[in-house]
C-alpha cells in the first residue's frame, strides 16, 4: 500500500512584513485619474510638494504577494462583481482601484451601471449613495455602495425625510440584502462613524430588535459599534451556503494619525518622513481586535491592513487639500496614489 502525503502551503499573512523603497512608477498618476478620483484627495493637485510616500512598497514577511497586474485582475474578475460597501475610507479604496485597472486613463471599456443598483443622488445630498462600473471587455463590475455604519437606516417617520432616522444595529442594509445575490466579492468597511458627533449629525437613533433601543451598556459607541460588526459578518457568513463562490472580506480599521488635537482644534499630522523605516510588523494577530474576533470562525476573511498603514503618517492628506482651510488637517483620509493602492494589491493577491 503507498501512503500519499500532502503538505499543504501556509497560507500568507500579508500583514506581517515591511515597507521598502521602489522607485517604480505608482499604478497610475497622481495628475491624471480625473473620471474616478476625489479631486480632495488628488495630493498631485495641490500644493503639497514631497511625494516621497508614493516610492515605498508592502514586503510580505514569509511569503511573496502577487504582483498586481490589470490585465490579470479583469481575467480573475470576468463575469464578476466586486462591490466595497462602507464609509469614505471604503470609498478610496474603490477609488484607487478604479485608478489601477484604467491606469488613471479614461476608456471607453467602462460604462457607468449605477442605475442597474439604483445609486442615485437624492435631493439635498452632495453625492450619490454610490457608483458602479463594468469594464466591457470583461464584464467585470466595481460598485461602492455608501453605508458609514454597515447598519440598516430608515426614517422613523416614512412620510417626512427629515425626521430621526432609526440605525438598526442588528440589520444589515437593504443594499446588502436585495443584490448580495449579484456579488462574487465583498469589502466591508466601518470605524469613523462611531462617535456622538456623527450620531447627532445625523439624527441617528439606535434601534435593536426593531425597536429604539434602552439597554444602556449597548448604548456606548464602542458596544453599539461591536454589536454591528458582529451582526453583519454573522448574517453575511449565514447567507454563504446559498452562494458558495462568494469570497467576502472585512477591512480592518484605517488608522488616524492626528497629534495635539483632533481635525477641528488644531491637531496635525506634518510629518514626511515615514515612521515605518527600519520597523517591521511581527505579530501574528490583527491589532483590530473587533473585526478580527467578528470573523473567527467563519467563512469571511479579515483584509488586515491597520498596523502596516499606521506606520505610514506621512501618506494622509495633511493640511494640503483642493479647499484647505487654516488650521485644519485631514489625518484620516489618504492621499491617491498611496495607501489603499496597497489595500488593494492585498485584495488581489486573495481573490
Amino acid at each position: 500500500m503507498t501512503v500519499l502525503s500532502m503538505t499543504l502551503s501556509p497560507v500568507c499573512n500579508y500583514a506581517k512584513g515591511k515597507w521598502v523603497l521602489d522607485n517604480h512608477s505608482s499604478f497610475y498618476s497622481g495628475f491624471g485619474c480625473k473620471r474616478w478620483l476625489s479631486k480632495m484627495w488628488a495630493c498631485r493637485l495641490t500644493q503639497r510638494t514631497d511625494f516621497a510616500y508614493e516610492k515605498l512598497r508592502w514586503q510580505p514577511k514569509d511569503c511573496q504577494m502577487e504582483e498586481f497586474e490589470r490585465s490579470k485582475f479583469l481575467r480573475r474578475m470576468q463575469h464578476k462583481t466586486l462591490a466595497f460597501i462602507g464609509d469614505s475610507l471604503g470609498r478610496q479604496q474603490f477609488q484607487s482601484l478604479m485608478c489601477m485597472l484604467t491606469s488613471g486613463k479614461k476608456t471607453r471599456d467602462v460604462e457607468d451601471v449605477g442605475k442597474k443598483y439604483r445609486l442615485t443622488r437624492g435631493k439635498g445630498t452632495l453625492r450619490p449613495n454610490g457608483w458602479a462600473y463594468r469594464f466591457l471587455s470583461t464584464n467585470t463590475t466595481i460598485l461602492f455602495y455608501w453605508s458609514a455604519t454597515l447598519s440598516d437606516v430608515e426614517p422613523i417617520d416614512a412620510s417626512n425625510p427629515g425626521s430621526d432616522q432609526a440605525m438598526h444595529l442588528d440589520r444589515p442594509p437593504v443594499f446588502l440584502r436585495q443584490y448580495l445575490h449579484k456579488l462574487d466579492v465583498l469589502v466591508l468597511n466601518t470605524g469613523h462613524h462611531w462617535n456622538r458627533v456623527k450620531f447627532k449629525d445625523n439624527r441617528w437613533v439606535m434601534h435593536v430588535g426593531g425597536v429604539p433601543n434602552t439597554d444602556k451598556k449597548l448604548a456606548t459607541m464602542g458596544s453599539a459599534k461591536n454589536l454591528t460588526i458582529h451582526s453583519i459578518v454573522s448574517w453575511v457568513n449565514s447567507q454563504l451556503p446559498k452562494y458558495p463562490g462568494l469570497k467576502v472580506f472585512f477591512r480592518s480599521l484605517s488608522p488616524r494619525h492626528f497629534v495635539g488635537g483632533e481635525w477641528n482644534t488644531g491637531g496635525s499630522c506634518d510629518n514626511t518622513t515615514p515612521m515605518s523605516i527600519g520597523k517591521e510588523i511581527l505579530w501574528e494577530e490583527s491589532t483590530d481586535q473587533v473585526a478580527a474576533h467578528a470573523v473567527k470562525g467563519t467563512g469571511i476573511k479579515l483584509l488586515d491592513i491597520t498596523a502596516l498603514s499606521k506606520l505610514r503618517d506621512e501618506g494622509h492628506i495633511s493640511r494640503f487639500s483642493i479647499s484647505a482651510k487654516p488650521g485644519v488637517h485631514d489625518c484620516l483620509h489618504w492621499c491617491l496614489p498611496g495607501i489603499p493602492d496597497t489595500w488593494n494589491e492585498i485584495l488581489f493577491a486573495q481573490i
